[in-house]
């Protein structure tokens, strides 16, 4: 398994490109924005990109699926619950006055328990609404990709349009189930680790509270 990350856009959101080095089949997660950047990625690895795997709907997170599905005729994977925020791209780019191209309907619904592959690889989707209604992470070979529920040292904001506080800390205790040693490729900053983040992550170990 080979994962490779570029931190994309104004919101530098990462983008992660995950290769089953045995099959050389591989997925885009998240892909947010700068297309070229992340098409040059997939060629430059010599892998077949099979699917887009998204986290949630968040502008970010999706603004260079449009390019990439042109690219490459994949399918779209995303929650259902995800819906009504990933058909409001344009509207939340408006807000911000980004650039955005909306892109087209998801393929293929992804939810609670479910499992997607790439080549010999397995994830297991865990669905961790909170930061999102559709959020959902996938978790599989001792990593985590958690999009914008944890970060190394802070979480995924509860104060936007659809954010769920409560569920923000069913979904945060849930993944802290994980082992210690689960590496963590979060939607925004470094990589971390489970076992760090509920030593240090003052969400995780109750110095502070999710805000309300």
């Amino acid at each position: 398994m080979k994962i490779t990350a570029q931190s994309v856009g104004p919101f530098q959101e990462n983008c992660y490109l995950l290769v089953d080095e045995l099959s050389r089949r591989a997925v885009l997660i998240d892909p947010g924005s700068e297309p070229d950047r992340l098409i040059a990625s997939v060629r430059a690895s010599g892998a077949t990109l099979n699917a887009i795997w998204l986290t949630h709907a968040h502008l970010d997170h999706i603004g260079a699926v449009a390019s990439v599905k042109r690219e490459w005729d994949v399918p779209v994977y995303l929650h259902p619950a995800a819906r009504p925020m990933y058909d409001r791209g344009g509207i939340q780019a408006a807000v911000y006055g980004v650039p955005f191209e909306q892109p087209p309907p998801p393929d293929k619904p992804l939810s609670d328990d479910d499992h997607v592959t790439v080549g010999g690889l397995s994830f297991h989707v865990l669905h961790t609404p909170g930061h999102e209604p559709g959020h959902v992470v996938f978790h599989g070979d001792g990593v985590l990709f958690s999009g914008d529920l944890l970060f190394a040292g802070s979480i995924g904001r509860t104060d936007l349009a659809m954010c769920d506080p409560q569920r923000m800390e069913e979904s945060l205790a849930r993944v802290c189930e994980l082992d210690d040693a689960t590496v963590v490729y979060p939607g925004h900053g470094p990589p971390t680790t489970i076992g760090a983040e509920r030593a240090t992550n003052p969400f995780l170990n109750g110095v502070a509270r999710v805000k309300r």
